[in-house]
């Protein structure tokens, strides 16, 4: 695929890669996933990122907190599912992490909704799956084992909590793919504290877990989402050439903006949860690292990222007998982007 430079992308057009947008795939062909979210503006747009894609079949959602309590989360994503037809079950997570903090919502980023303070109906039609989020995880991965990809998107907790009920789903799942943690490629190991991300800082202990256990993760942090941007010329770009999603991106985006804008200096938003998405979607806009991690589970650095390169010896210590598994470290934003307008077209 020809890589544009921001110069010719501008010359280009909005939708350079727009003429080889592709149809649905054959259900066949489609790749199953399972997105553990905590909706939010960003995971608001990862989701219709995912579910637009042509070659993905959406099997489930589950909850997470994170950007808003459980409570807040779980209805966004019936919300969300409702509004765009996205007709697959959605399952409750547990709100407290592994240790029992509950925490407190960032209404400062995402508004008191989450969702940007966008009005949502109170009263919703879509049911909730009876199963807790861990357990529908479970039950997915033994009825369609090695092909199903998790991606998390929010804390790790339900993950977490369904490899301690059934440590063998590890070896059910394709791949997992997180956004999560930082190391440090670029200079940015946190944006909750100095040394965390906040899915990770939000449950350490559950964080390490599903890192060191034996299934193929890929951590898609701070490295590289901060590298990915998108400014309000491109965003309503998005919204005039696109449908409904589109104009809801655009809504759910003003608060997001603002917070970007006042808090961070920025005249962009951070694409987070949409660079894992598009990790799933096209593994080769990413350059990764190979090794064991481990996130610190207490005391000032705790949600504090740290991968032992594969290859390197060091006397013994916490990462022996951990896997290897991929973070990502850079990534071609321009790409990325273009993916993510590409997939939106037309809705």
């Amino acid at each position: 695929m020809h890589i544009l430079n921001r110069r010719t992308f501008g010359q280009l057009g909005f939708y350079a890669f727009a003429a080889s947008s592709a149809h649905a795939a054959p259900s066949s062909r489609r790749r199953k996933v399972i997105l553990d979210t905590d909706p939010g503006v960003d995971d608001a747009m990862a989701l219709l990122f995912l579910h637009f894609a042509p070659d993905v079949e959406l099997v489930g959602i589950t909850t997470a907190s994170g950007n808003g309590l459980i409570a807040t989360t779980t209805h966004n994503a019936r919300y969300l599912a409702e509004t765009f037809g996205i007709t697959v079950p959605v399952a409750q997570g547990q709100g407290p992490s592994l240790d029992g903090v509950v925490g407190e919502a960032p209404v400062y980023v995402h508004g008191r909704n989450a969702l940007g303070n966008v009005p949502e109906p109170a009263r919703l039609n879509r049911a909730l799956d009876p199963r807790p989020a861990h357990r529908f995880i479970i039950d997915m991965l033994r009825a369609s084992p090695g092909e199903i990809t998790l991606i998390a998107i929010g804390r790790m907790t339900n993950l977490a909590l369904a490899l301690r009920e059934d440590p063998a789903i590890a070896s059910f799942a394709k791949q997992v793919i997180i956004m999560g943690g930082a190391f440090g490629t670029n200079g940015v190991l946190g944006n909750v504290t100095p040394a965390a991300e906040a899915n990770f800082a939000g449950d350490p202990r559950a964080a390490d877990e599903v890192v060191g256990a034996a299934w193929p993760v890929t951590v898609v942090g701070l490295d590289v989402t901060t590298r990915t941007m998108m400014n309000d010329a491109w965003l309503a770009r998005l919204r005039d050439r696109g449908g409904p999603a589109s104009k809801f991106i655009w809504d759910v985006t003003r608060f997001y903006m603002d917070f970007h804008h006042r808090r961070l200096g920025l005249d962009a938003i951070y694409v987070n949860d949409s660079s894992a998405v598009a990790f799933f979607l096209d593994p080769s806009l990413f350059s990764v690292r190979r090794g064991a991690i481990r996130v610190v589970t207490e005391g000032i650095a705790a949600g504090e990222s740290i991968l032992k390169p594969a290859g390197r010896r060091f006397p013994a210590n916490g990462w022996d007998g951990r896997p290897d598994q991929a973070a990502c470290i850079d990534v071609d934003s321009e790409r990325l982007k273009a993916l993510y307008a590409r997939t939106l077209l037309g809705h």
